[in-house]
């Protein structure tokens, strides 16, 4: 598992605390869940599913 370095403000920070205490979590867990529930909110794809899209346009535009 990497580590990354993330800065955020005092205020995410302090909310971030109350929900994992009240979680039982650790603040790093809490941030875990809430990146693999977002990364499934998006397909986990992000931009890579929209490449193309427009390939077949047929209004005589080109790139």
């Amino acid at each position: 598992m990497a580590r990354i370095l993330a800065d955020l403000p005092d205020d995410d920070i302090r909310w971030l605390d109350q929900l994992a205490q009240e979680q039982g979590k650790s603040r790093a867990a809490v941030l875990r869940e809430a990146v693999a529930a977002y990364r499934g909110s998006t397909g986990g794809e992000g931009i890579e599913r929209f490449f193309g899209i427009w390939r077949d346009r047929s209004d005589g535009q080109t790139s």
